[in-house]
């Protein structure tokens, strides 16, 4: 108990409301995205600190903003003692192996590499949390999305370019999802990785059908796009590109919905 007067200070100071001991807490952004589809109104006691910021954020900023917000150490996780963490897979760090060590049970998810792999999570985190037929519900609305409609037509080639240049391949639910909605993933024709960075130059000597990438950006990655954008200009005609947003690349979950409709919608109009 002498964790929770700390804790109390501490987010008396920083202006948030204090975390109720006893509770379901995530501090993790992609299963907050899960929680606010899932989980009943009032059931969580906390959600990841990236929750609360807009350019991070996989679960509606409004929802989030509603509660208190936690970060990743054990020592602030101990402090808030929840009765369930819900985390990501931080046995790297040693961190969820110190707060198994300190009696807290916790259900942790890692990176989903598939639409399979997500539903999986989905089922973990509403089973435990007790609301099975609120997972499934929004289960039923992912199968919905990916329906593979699109996947018998003959494949279209189409990369998603994050700023940065990064782009998602082979072992990723991005790769998963393009294959689903009837894209072939170029991605390897790079030869590049699961997550690898593919130049401006190389593209333009060999550009798939579509670019998914995003229309803005901060800082030096919005100096960065203008320039991509500047360079792509001779490609219009030969080249689709539609707007993706980075976020969208961040979680699988509900997100899987709205990068179906995009790609859905790409797909149709290139019949």
């Amino acid at each position: 108990m002498r964790g929770w007067p700390l804790l109390l200070l501490l987010n008396s100071c920083s202006g948030q409301p204090a975390i109720a001991p006893g509770g379901i807490v995530s501090n993790n952004p992609c299963i907050d995205a899960i929680l606010a589809e899932v989980a009943a109104p009032g059931q969580i006691a906390a959600v990841s600190s990236y929750s609360h910021d807009a350019d991070s954020a996989s679960a509606p900023l409004d929802w989030a903003n509603a509660m208190p917000a936690i970060g990743t150490s054990a020592e602030e996780i101990i402090a808030a003692q929840p009765r369930l963490l819900l985390t990501g897979n931080l046995a790297s760090t040693g961190t969820n192996a110190a707060l198994a060590q300190a009696g807290l049970k916790l259900v942790a998810v890692g990176v989903p590499a598939s639409v399979d792999d997500s539903k999986a999570q989905i089922r973990s985190v509403a089973t435990a949390i007790g609301r099975v037929k609120a997972g499934e519900g929004l289960i039923a609305r992912i199968d919905d999305a990916v329906a593979p409609a699109d996947a018998q037509r003959r494949p279209i080639t189409a990369i998603i370019w994050q700023n940065g240049g990064f782009v998602p391949g082979k072992g990723t639910l991005q790769d998963d999802l393009l294959a689903v909605h009837g894209f072939a993933n170029a991605s390897a024709t790079y030869g590049l990785n699961s997550w690898d960075v593919l130049p401006l130059e190389t593209l333009i000597r060999k550009p798939p059908q579509v670019i998914f990438m995003p229309q803005s950006a901060r800082g030096d990655d919005a100096r960065a796009l203008a320039a991509r954008r500047q360079l792509l200009r001779h490609l219009k005609g030969k080249v689709r590109i539609v707007a993706f947003s980075d976020r969208l690349l961040f979680c699988g979950g509900p997100t899987i919905i709205k990068v179906s409709q995009i790609f859905s919608q790409t797909r149709q109009a290139m019949r």
